[in-house]
Parts: structure tokens; C-alpha cells; sequence
């Protein structure tokens, strides 16, 4: 945790212009990370960093009432989390296909695309994960917004939610989880146990680390099968009973066989696409451009999240981006062979 900053000096005073300059230098230092905590708890980037703007307008608001009694950062934190709160307040959780109905066939005739809030959705890596952090702890938290594991989240309790992300990913200490959530140190322990317990329960929520040597020649060879459109290599990357969804429909799939008749019918549409690898929720996905009109200029059309498991692929997700918000949202171009923006999500 940061050291403790004084008491405010008098107001109106040099001393008090000179530490609120120095408080408001040091706000901006927390939102990466407080990003990540707000993705975590609320499953959407859109929402995190709207909650994050949020937090940092009543924070700058309050800094000449800050007593320092406790870090910036803890009192940040409480700050954040309560507007996390605020936003949590009556809505569903957010969910992935699979979480939604049982799983379809290729035969299946899509309808309306559910609206936006029904889902999980990604974030790019370096929006919640600090680039400071070392090696270890950074693995940490990328593992902490796997795909699966941020829709095992939205699972638990706000409150549990809260202490297992506090406690096993930031690695708070008990007291300083009890003192941010105004709680006692044995319900942050009670209320930790049985978030672990229902994780624990849940089989979607596997922790995959893609960085091993194999793992990436999987995905090269992935990505230069996809772009050739040749469905037999690409079931051949495929576990047997491997998962394939398409937010913002419910549609979901499983087995090689039934990708492959999907991507026969309706998905013949993606053949000639160009993928462009993006580092989103702690790991490599792609950024799918699809042609599109006569001229075959190739526009944004989906990211594509994809976990391994002992060698092949295990799950792909491919959120398709069918307001036009995605793309822009993560920093990706227009098109892929445009520059990249600043601070885009593309690796």
C-alpha cells in the first residue's frame, strides 16, 4: 500500500495550493489499475472506464477534504468501488452465451442481436494491467481478466466479488479489504471462502496462460488458416469438443463438425478476411476485417478471443462488432493495413 499523506494545511493557503497540485498529479498514476478492478467487478470496458472517470470527477471534487487518514489509494479505491456499486445497482449480470441457453447447430436461424449490457466484453490488456508492474505480478493480473474467468466473476455477489478480486488478485491484506469495504476482517475471510467455493465450482473459469512457444505457433497457424478460409486445417486446431459463440447473439456451438458446417452456410461471409493480433484480456486475440462491398476493401467486423488448452483450442468467442463501438474502443484502425493510433490495443 502508498504511504499515508498528511492533514490539509488551512485552506487558502500556499501550502494547501501546493498539495492539492501534488494529489491531482498523483490521481491520473491509479486509473490503469483502477480500470482493471472496475472491469473485473462490472465485466464491460465501456463501463469501466466510464466508472473510473467517474471515481477521478468526485475524487478531484473531495481533495481538499482529504485527511489522509488512510493512503490515496485506499481511499480511491473506496471511492471507485462505491461507484462500481452505484452501477451494479438493479442490473443483470453480464454473461456469456453459454451462460444464457443451451447450445445450438449450426442449423440455427439468427435473430435480433441482444443489446450490449447483456455481455461480457473485452478489454484491451494494457487498460488494466499496469505496464510498471513486474514479470510475476503482471502475469497475475492478465490471468485475472481471462475472458472466462471475468464471467466466472459476474457469478458472485458484488461484496464476495469485491474480496476475491482485493484479496487474491491486487493482494490487499485482509484488514485493508475490511477498512475499504467498512466490513470486519472475519467477514472479508467468510466472504472470501465462499467466492473461492463457488470458482472453485464453476468449470468455465479455467486459468490458460498462452505463452509458451507451442501455443503461438497454434495461433500463427490459426491466423494463416482462417485467412485462407481452409475449414479442414482450421478443425484440425480444434479440441473435439471445442466452443464456438458469436456475441451480441446467443448462439453457440460445439465440436468442429458444427463450426464447420456454420462457416459453410452464414459464415461464408468472413472468407478473405484479414486478421491483425490485438493484446486483449491478457492474452493475444485478433481483430477480424471482413471484405466488404465490390471494391473488397476489408471493414471492422470482429475480435476474436481464443483459449488453448493441452495444444489445441478449446474456445473461440468472436465478438462481433455490430454497433461500430468495439473497434474504436480498443484503438484498432479502420482498416488493417491503416496505422496504428496511439495507445491501440493491436500487438
Amino acid at each position: 500500500m502508498t504511504a499515508t499523506v498528511g492533514p490539509p494545511p488551512a485552506a487558502g493557503t500556499p501550502e494547501a495550493a501546493a498539495r492539492r497540485d501534488d494529489l491531482e498529479a498523483q490521481l491520473d498514476g491509479y486509473r490503469r489499475e483502477l480500470t482493471g478492478y472496475c472491469y473485473r467487478l462490472l465485466g464491460s470496458s465501456f463501463d469501466a472506464e466510464d466508472a473510473v472517470q467517474n471515481a477521478m470527477i468526485r475524487a478531484w471534487r473531495a481533495l481538499d477534504g482529504f485527511d489522509g487518514r488512510s493512503s490515496l489509494r485506499t481511499w480511491l479505491y473506496r471511492i471507485t468501488h462505491n461507484v462500481c456499486l452505484d452501477m451494479l445497482r438493479g442490473k443483470q449480470r453480464r454473461a456469456l452465451p453459454m451462460d444464457l441457453g443451451p447450445v445450438s447447430t449450426a442449423d440455427v436461424t439468427l435473430a435480433a442481436p441482444l443489446g450490449a449490457e447483456t455481455w461480457v466484453e473485452p478489454i484491451a490488456t494494457g487498460a488494466a494491467v499496469p505496464a510498471e508492474l513486474d514479470p510475476a505480478e503482471k502475469a497475475v493480473q492478465s490471468e485475472s481478466i481471462r475472458l472466462a474467468f471475468i464471467a466466472a466473476l459476474q457469478e458472485l455477489p458484488p461484496k464476495q466479488r469485491a474480496v476475491l478480486v482485493l484479496r487474491e488478485v491486487l493482494r490487499w491484506p485482509a484488514a485493508d479489504v475490511a477498512e475499504l469495504l467498512d466490513t470486519t476482517v472475519a467477514a472479508v475471510n467468510s466472504a472470501l471462502q465462499r467466492a473461492r467455493a463457488t470458482l472453485d465450482a464453476d468449470d468455465r473459469a479455467p486459468h490458460v496462460t498462452v505463452d509458451d512457444e507451442g501455443d503461438r505457433a497454434l495461433l500463427d497457424r490459426y491466423v494463416e488458416a482462417f485467412e485462407a478460409f481452409d475449414l479442414d486445417r482450421l478443425v484440425g486446431l480444434l479440441h473435439d469438443d471445442a466452443t464456438h459463440s458469436m456475441p451480441p447473439w446467443p448462439l453457440w456451438l460445439r465440436g468442429p463438425e458444427e463450426w464447420k458446417r456454420w462457416n459453410l452456410g452464414p459464415g461464408a461471409e468472413c472468407e478473405g478476411s484479414r486478421l491483425l493480433p490485438v493484446a486483449v484480456n491478457g492474452t493475444r486475440g485478433f481483430a477480424q476485417y471482413r471484405p466488404s462491398g465490390p471494391g473488397g476493401r476489408h471493414e471492422p467486423w470482429a475480435v476474436h478471443l481464443i483459449e488453448i488448452v493441452d495444444g489445441k483450442i478449446s474456445d473461440v468467442t468472436y465478438f462481433v462488432d455490430v454497433d461500430h463501438r468495439l473497434f474504436p474502443h480498443l484503438g484498432l484502425p479502420d482498416h488493417p493495413d491503416d496505422p496504428l493510433p496511439e495507445g491501440s490495443a493491436a500487438a
